[in-house]
């Protein structure tokens, strides 16, 4: 089965040796996002809140580079530095999804890229 890269210039760039995405038949596996501005490829350093929705609005970047929205996501994972702050992201990761929401597991972790508080991927199918 062949692979398809799939990048775009509105959502960060990858800060190491990985893509955005990678398609492969018809599931599309999306890097872990963190709050990075792609306008300024600076650190959204504000509430929990405003980090989680740019984590989200990277996301989407990069699901509409790939065709596809947030009903097509099956799994995420999101990664959180503290599990206090998992009520205010939950709020904003359900405001994505319209339809059924996707499987999905939430962690705290010792530590996230760029020292950041929500770090967050995700799987879809390109078929509805």
């Amino acid at each position: 089965m062949s692979k398809k890269i799939i990048n775009t210039s509105k959502a960060p760039a990858p800060i190491g040796p990985y893509n955005q995405a990678v398609q492969t038949g018809n599931l599309l596996f999306v890097s872990g996002q963190i709050p990075i501005n792609p306008t300024t490829n600076e650190l959204v350093q504000g509430t929990i809140e405003e980090e989680a929705l740019q984590v989200m609005h990277n996301l989407k970047a990069i699901l509409t580079e790939a065709n596809v929205t947030f009903d097509n996501v099956v799994k995420t994972t999101i990664f959180l530095s503290d599990m206090s702050l998992f009520t205010e992201v939950n709020k904003i990761y359900g405001s994505f999804f319209s339809n059924d929401f996707p499987a999905r597991e939430t962690v705290a972790v010792k530590g996230l890229p760029k020292g950041v508080n929500v770090e967050i991927s995700v799987i879809a199918t390109t078929e509805l």
